[in-house]
């Protein structure tokens, strides 16, 4: 999305970046592993493929996309690709009601279990609401996957689907004030534009 190409979401421990085309390799890297493809459904890419899917991210209107870093690691290296841990992921698909699909990976084993995923997507609800008007997210997981169903439902998403031939469920939440108020109090953040 062009939306967010320049911008840059710092955290209390996580900073959200536009996802660039250097982040490719080690996105790519990540992506190779069949536990990564099994629990976000998706489906192995060739280097090229994954340079295209970049550049879609970054082209479309329906789709918004960060790349998540390890604060500590980023302020230390001060390199993304050294930083980069997962990744976040809003796909509009209702443009009328403002509905939003949101993704999150942890790609990184040796992030996971810190609370970072938690922050990010938090980060990606109010980046959703405020700057792309989101009026409902919906989260589709593998029933594999518990520990993202868990965390989907602390943050207030109940199911609406259940499909045992995809073997996923669809969780949702409708935005309102309520809501949008808990999640300013569970977030620590500031928005920049990068050049």
């Amino acid at each position: 999305m062009k939306l967010n190409s320049n911008t840059i979401i710092i955290g209390r421990n996580v900073v959200l970046v536009p996802y660039r085309e250097y982040h490719v390799p080690r996105y790519h890297k990540w992506m190779k592993s069949e536990e990564l493809q099994k629990l976000t459904a998706s489906e192995p890419l060739s280097l090229e493929q994954e340079y295209e899917m970049q550049k879609s991210w970054r082209e479309d209107d329906d789709k918004c996309t960060f790349i998540i870093l390890d604060k500590t690691i980023f302020e230390k290296s001060n390199e993304e690709t050294v930083a980069m841990i997962g990744d976040t992921n809003i796909f509009i698909t209702d443009k009328e009601l403002r509905v939003g699909e949101i993704e999150i990976m942890i790609a990184e084993e040796s992030a996971r279990g810190k609370k970072f995923g938690w922050e990010a997507v938090i980060l990606m609800f109010l980046y959703g609401i405020q700057h792309i008007n989101l009026k409902t997210f919906e989260a589709k997981i593998s029933l594999s996957n518990s520990i993202s169903i868990k965390m989907f439902q602390k943050l207030g998403f109940q199911e609406k689907s259940l499909s045992e031939i995809f073997q996923e469920i669809t969780l949702e939440k409708v935005v309102n004030t309520e809501w949008i108020k808990w999640l300013n109090e569970q977030a620590q953040y500031e928005i920049q534009t990068s050049h």
